[in-house]
C-alpha cells in the first residue's frame, strides 16, 4: 500500500478520494469536511464514523496511529493527517485554492495553519486529561502547559489574522480550533480576544460550510 509520502507530488493521475473516516466532533475531521464542501467534493466522498477508542474498529488498520481523520482512496491507498488530506483534495480537484503551490507561500501558509492546529491539539490534550485520568490524578501542571500553548498561539494569530472572506487552510484550521474551544471550553478565550471573536463571526458569515459542519446539538460536551 502506498504511503501518503509516496502519493506526493501530485501529477494529475492519482486515484480519487472514496471514504473519509472521522467523527462529527473532531476539529481535524471538521477541517476536512469543510474543505470537501468548499471544493464541491462532499457528494462524492462517503463519511464513515470512526471510534478511536474501539480496538476492533478498522481505523487502527487504516491508520496505525488510530487517529482521525484518514482518507481512503479508490485504489485502497490511505492518507492522513488533516493537512495532508486537505492538500491532496485541493490538488486532486485541480482547484489549488486552499494551499498555494509556490514553495515560499506554501511554507508560510502551512506554518500558520500548524499554529492554528496547535490550538486544537492542546485543547484535545486537556479534554483527554479529564476523560482518561482518575480525578485524583489529573495534573494541573499539564493543564497549565496546554493553556499556555493556547494563549501563546492566540496571541500570535491575533497579530496576523487571515482574511475572513477568503477560505484557505489557515482560516479553516483557525475556525475549527475556535469552534472546538467554544464547545469543550477548556479555556475562556472570548473575553481576552475580542478581535478574534469578530474574525470568527465574519468567517462564519462568509463561509457557509462552517455552519454546515457544526457539531449536531444533540451531541453533548
Amino acid at each position: 500500500m502506498n504511503s501518503a509520502e509516496n502519493l506526493f507530488p501530485f501529477d494529475g493521475k492519482l486515484p480519487g478520494p472514496k471514504l473519509l473516516r472521522s467523527t462529527l466532533t473532531s476539529p481535524f475531521g471538521r477541517k476536512v469536511r469543510i474543505a470537501m464542501d468548499v471544493l464541491g467534493l462532499s457528494g462524492r466522498i462517503d463519511v464513515q464514523p470512526a471510534d478511536t477508542r474501539d480496538q476492533s474498529d478498522t481505523l487502527r488498520q487504516q491508520n496505525p496511529l488510530g487517529k482521525i481523520p484518514c482518507l481512503i482512496l479508490e485504489d485502497g491507498s490511505i492518507l492522513y493527517d488533516s493537512r495532508v488530506i486537505i492538500e491532496f483534495l485541493d490538488r486532486w480537484s485541480g482547484q489549488n485554492r486552499l494551499i498555494p503551490e509556490a514553495v515560499d507561500e506554501r511554507a508560510r501558509i502551512l506554518t500558520r495553519a500548524t499554529l492554528a492546529d496547535g490550538i486544537a491539539d492542546a485543547a484535545l490534550l486537556m479534554v483527554y486529561e479529564g476523560r482518561f485520568r482518575d480525578p485524583s490524578q489529573i495534573s494541573e501542571i499539564w493543564l497549565d502547559h496546554q493553556r499556555g500553548k493556547i494563549s501563546r498561539a492566540l496571541d500570535a494569530m491575533q497579530t496576523a489574522l487571515p482574511d475572513p472572506r477568503k477560505t484557505d487552510v489557515v482560516s479553516i484550521s483557525l475556525a475549527c480550533a475556535l469552534g472546538y474551544l467554544d464547545w469543550r471550553q477548556p479555556v475562556e478565550w472570548r473575553q481576552t480576544y475580542p478581535v478574534i471573536v469578530d474574525w470568527l463571526d465574519e468567517f462564519a458569515a462568509a463561509e457557509a460550510a462552517f455552519g454546515r459542519t457544526e457539531r449536531p446539538a444533540e451531541i453533548p460536551a
